[in-house]
Order: structure tokens, then sequence, then C-alpha cells
């Protein structure tokens, strides 16, 4: 029993490690970014390429949910488990948000 408790924790553990922002952003990555390429290098890693989710909940309908100032707010603040976006500036902040919002 305590080693399906253990390889449970395991898990989780690498999938929030998996998901966690990087400490830098990727070589190239600049204000001028596309919301692709900031979704891509943000947030594939737990919504996954094509908005589908993963580790993370699906983002396909996700404007139909939140509007792009909700969105923003997530980003900039984190929800449930999933973590504040510190490493993007306002203005990518305000670029994926609307690029999200656009999803419906």
């Amino acid at each position: 029993m305590n080693w399906k408790w253990g390889i449970s924790v395991g898990v989780g553990l690498l999938l929030l490690a998996a998901c966690a922002p990087q400490d830098e952003p990727p070589k190239g990555e600049t204000e001028e970014a596309s919301p692709k390429t900031l979704y891509s290098n943000n947030c594939a890693g737990c919504h996954g390429r094509n908005l589908e989710g993963t580790a993370g909940p699906s983002l396909e309908k996700v404007g139909e949910k939140y509007s792009q100032s909700e969105i923003e707010q997530i980003l900039a603040n984190g929800k449930g488990q999933m973590p504040a976006q510190k490493r993007l500036s306002d203005e990518q902040r305000d670029k994926l948000a609307s690029w999200l919002a656009e999803k419906k």
C-alpha cells in the first residue's frame, strides 16, 4: 500500500515540475513574440500543443468561460493549481489573454 502512495506522489510531483514556468525565457522570446509562440513556450506543457489539455484543462473554448480581463488576471495571479506566470511582461500577458479570449 505504501509503495502505491509513493508512486502517486512521485507522479504528481513530476507533473507539477513539468508545468512549472522556466526560470529564463527561451532564447529569441521578446516582447514581439506572437501569442502562439508565447503559448507554446509558457502554456503548452500543461495545456497541450493544440489547447487540448494535458495536466491542465483544455483551453479550446476558454473564451466562452472567461473574458480577456479574467484570463489576464489568471495569468498574472494563477488560479487553483496553475501558478502565476510572473516571467511574462504585462504586454505579453495582454497579448496572450487576447488570443485565448478568442477561443470560443
